[in-house]
């Protein structure tokens, strides 16, 4: 599999023959599941981040990573089998799918890929759709997490990661505004590459060559000890997932800030 990404032409022929999980959220945006009934790909299933893709908040942050045997059965339910391809998406510039994209390829899953321009570019080129919920699979999907998986990083091995990531908005990384956390600022030594740099005006990623100037330019390139971090450890996996397009294998702190201030011995910066 030579991209993370799937265009909707490629989604549109394949449809039967994948498993398609809808992951729409947003932090402070309305319910997913209702958005999911309104419309969404003919045959996907909903995954709610909050309850699937996360434990619940805590000394690990907002959302940690959740434990291997619920996040299998949330995936198992969801109609995921190993031998099967799944593509997630959302409504969000890839931000939160990216974080099922993540969870399924650490916890052993081969083929996943992410809907580039999710559900905007999917109802601009006219692909099928459906309301209502879809009547419930069960796949076989077994979540292991594989040593060459997707690499994380605890909070006490983060001050020694060479190029440090905040995926947040450039203002919060500054530490100017703080909306969800009781901390503002960010980790010492980091450099921000926002999300919204990684997507072009329609919402989809960057080309290649374009992610790799990007990201070069804060010292992440090929080979490098990079490390990606956020709010709670969601959309610092669209800068992993972008990163993956340019070429760079990169990790995650998946506590995040939200871990990080609970701490308050731990160093800020602003």
């Amino acid at each position: 599999m030579k991209s993370p990404l799937i265009g909707v032409e490629e989604l549109a022929e394949l449809l039967d023959t994948v498993t398609v999980l809808d992951v729409r959220w947003r932090l402070g945006g309305p319910p997913g599941r209702d958005e999911f009934r309104r419309g969404h790909v003919r045959g996907a299933r909903f995954v709610d981040l909050d309850t699937a893709l996360a434990d619940p908040p805590g000394e690990r942050g907002r959302h940690p990573l959740p434990a291997h045997d619920r996040f299998g059965a949330a995936m198992r339910a969801a109609g995921v089998s190993s031998h099967r391809q799944v593509v997630v998406h959302d409504d969000w510039g890839g931000r939160a799918a990216a974080r099922a994209w993540w969870l399924l390829r650490h916890h052993g899953h081969p083929w996943v890929r992410v809907l580039d321009g999710g559900w905007a570019a999917w109802q601009r080129a006219g692909g099928p759709t459906a309301t209502g919920d879809e009547p419930p699979l069960h796949g076989d999907f077994r979540a292991q997490v594989r040593p060459a998986g997707m690499p994380t990083v605890e909070v006490g091995e983060v001050l020694d990661v060479a190029v440090l990531v905040d995926a947040r908005a450039p203002e919060r990384y500054a530490g100017e505004v703080e909306p969800v956390d009781p901390v503002a600022g960010h980790i010492p030594g980091a450099v921000n590459v926002p999300t919204d740099a990684n997507l072009t005006a329609e919402g989809r990623l960057h080309s290649a060559p374009v992610l790799q100037a990007l990201y070069a330019a804060h010292g992440a390139v090929p080979g490098a000890d990079v490390v990606a971090y956020c709010g709670s450890g969601v959309t610092a996996t669209h800068d992993v997932l972008a990163m993956e397009v340019a070429g760079i294998k990169a990790g995650l702190y998946p506590g995040s800030w939200s871990e990080w201030v609970t701490d308050p011995t731990r160093p800020v910066e602003r």
